[in-house]
């Protein structure tokens, strides 16, 4: 008898917009039918249902047994080092006999860095050259330097023979620079054009925000061109990406880099993070976001299979 392939489990950060998570639901969907072979669910890890552990449940009553966990995430930042193995390791104990591996984040990778490039396609005017206009690449933002240095890698990639005048970085929260002064760089910088591009997949509370923001400092700054692009979105690239996210957890080559993660590595004002206990990620700029998590989970839980 042949033993049937891992099951896929998404796990999202969870959104109070609706609209994003509907997306993220309609994605695990879409998912579903693009595999028929895989048993396919996916949830959040707060704010937003179905809550991970759901999606574990509902895996667990179609009888399976083993299941690869890829979040859908673009950098691996307090969710994805500590929260969602927290969530699986939980998951483990409350069903006795299953097992899983567990995936990289999405980003940033060659697929994902052509849907941006259309993304600021549809967003510039038709009269404008690419050599004219700068980009202003705005990551969610975090306590941890390595995610955020992971936005950074990503907005480099992007400029990378594509013909833009400069890509620079923002970040929504938590991080420097926020959106206006990422738009006053560019400003600085000599921009005269300038597209801001959010680093998201779905839409929700802290991607409006952006979109907000970049109005608002476009009417105080009327000599200047600027537009907003859309998020990601559910593109085939997405799509694909998350298959190729699995097959690598199953086959155990993750590939994770963790030469710049703070619970390994002294990093200049983050030292005493090394050796600590991971507790769940804050992330106080989502409109209500807290965290129902009551677990304590120990040290750097994420994979480092190389």
């Amino acid at each position: 008898m042949t033993t049937p392939p891992p099951a896929l489990l998404i796990a999202g950060h969870g959104t109070r917009d609706e609209a994003g998570a509907e997306a993220f639901r309609a994605f695990v969907r879409e998912l579903g039918r693009r595999h028929p072979e895989l048993p396919v669910a996916g949830g959040f890890i707060e704010l937003s249902p179905p809550p991970l552990g759901d999606a574990v449940a509902e895996l667990v009553e179609r009888g399976v047994r083993r299941f690869a966990a890829v979040p859908l995430m673009l950098v691996s930042a307090g969710h994805a080092k500590g929260d969602i193995p927290a969530a699986l390791a939980r998951e483990k104990e409350r069903h006795p006999g299953i097992s899983y591996t567990y995936g990289r984040p999405l980003g940033p990778h060659p697929a994902l860095l052509s849907v941006l490039e259309r993304r600021l396609d549809d967003a510039m005017d038709p009269s404008w050259d690419r050599s004219d206009v700068t980009v202003l690449l705005v990551g969610r933002g975090s306590t941890d330097p390595d995610a955020n240095a992971e936005v950074h890698k990503a907005a480099r990639l992007l400029w990378e023979g594509r013909g833009y005048a400069g890509v620079e970085t923002a970040f929504v929260s938590l991080a420097a620079p926020d959106v206006p002064s990422g738009l006053d760089r560019c400003a600085k910088l000599g921009a005269k054009r300038i597209v801001v591009l959010p680093y998201f997949l779905f839409t929700g509370v802290l991607p409006d925000r952006v979109r907000r923001q970049t109005e608002d400092w476009a009417a105080a700054h009327p000599d200047i061109g600027v537009r907003s692009a859309d998020v990601i979105g559910p593109e085939p690239e997405l799509l694909d990406l998350v298959r190729e996210r699995y097959e690598e957890a199953v086959q155990g080559d993750l590939r994770m880099n963790c030469d710049t993660c703070v619970y390994r590595i002294a990093l200049p004002g983050f030292e005493e993070k090394v050796g600590l206990p991971q507790q769940p990620h804050f992330h106080p700029d989502d409109d209500g976001h807290h965290h129902g998590h009551g677990h304590h989970h120990g040290g750097h839980a994420h994979s480092h299979a190389h």
